[in-house]
């Protein structure tokens, strides 16, 4: 065999490493000399417990940028009294291997006193659109989600970060956050990813039991059943939500939240119905609480 195609075999089947590391001067080190090199990078924040819908928002920043960061760190400031901070699911080395597997170039993994030093005070407050539905159940959730994804737009200073549509508010928050603080980063959002029957991806579906997750379905159900009065050319908020709130009491066992009915850009609610609302669903299913949206459009089957 030739030299240079041994050499090439060789290069082809050599071993992706991923930097892993919890210290910020760090982090910043690499940043600079990737920064250096002309690479541009993405940013891809997560609380961990990895599942495929992370792994689709990794393939997302792949496909952006050269560099992928990921930071996997479970923000208490956006856990309220009662919440499941203590519970969260966590998997440390599960994680790295799934982040390496993917191709991650560098997983930031940062202890609490790392992010938030003694001392540390100033948090991001949202506005209008932070204030209902998911703010009202958990209130000061939304102040948490923005101090800690400001921080990290400061630490890794991203071209592009990657969210996840099922948490569909706080990407419009963050994309806000953008706009009014002048960061010059793109921010993409990345469809939900769901089980084979619908059920959105969570790192809470672990909570769930067998009859449980049964009953969790109907939320997905409720969103689907507003998707075809869409298509079948219900034009009225209250027409969907009546749509929805049928099939909920049909499935019962739910204890719903809300229903919302949304523009995409300001999250305040609407009377009537057009491509591009948004349309999200919160609920518990025993303990368990779990959140879904759709986005209306002509062009969904």
């Amino acid at each position: 065999m030739p030299a240079d195609i041994r050499m090439r075999n060789t290069a082809s089947t050599k071993r992706h490493v991923m930097h892993v590391t919890t210290q910020v001067p760090e982090l910043q080190t690499w940043i600079a000399g990737r920064r250096s090199a002309g690479d541009r990078i993405a940013l891809v924040p997560t609380m961990g417990y990895f599942h495929d819908g992370h792994l689709a928002l990794i393939d997302e920043a792949r496909r952006q940028a050269g560099k992928v960061v990921v930071s996997s760190f479970v923000n208490p400031l956006q856990f309220g009294p009662g919440e499941d901070l203590d519970q969260y699911p966590r998997d440390d080395e599960r994680d790295r291997q799934l982040a390496e597997d993917r191709g991650v170039d560098l997983l930031f993994r940062p202890s609490v006193a790392i992010m938030y030093p003694p001392g540390s005070e100033i948090h991001v407050v949202p506005g209008a659109a932070g204030a209902d539905w998911e703010g009202t159940f958990r209130p000061g959730h939304f102040e948490g989600v923005l101090t800690v994804v400001a921080k990290l737009f400061h630490l890794v200073a991203p071209d592009v970060a990657c969210f996840g549509q099922k948490d569909i508010q706080q990407a419009t928050l963050v994309r806000q956050m953008v706009r009014d603080l002048d960061w010059n980063v793109d921010i993409v959002v990345v469809p939900t990813v769901r089980e084979p029957d619908g059920l959105a991806l969570s790192s809470r579906n672990v909570y769930l039991s067998e009859s449980e997750r049964r009953q969790a379905l109907g939320l997905s159900g409720a969103l689907a059943e507003a998707h075809r009065a869409w298509r079948a050319g219900e034009r009225t908020a209250a027409g969907v939500k009546a749509r929805m709130q049928s099939h909920l009491d049909a499935v019962g066992r739910l204890e719903i939240e809300y229903i919302a009915v949304v523009d995409p850009a300001r999250f305040q609610p609407v009377a009537a119905v057009d491509d591009e609302t948004v349309v999200a669903v919160a609920g518990r299913v025993g303990r368990t609480r779990l959140i879904d949206n759709i986005v209306l459009s002509r062009g969904l089957g």
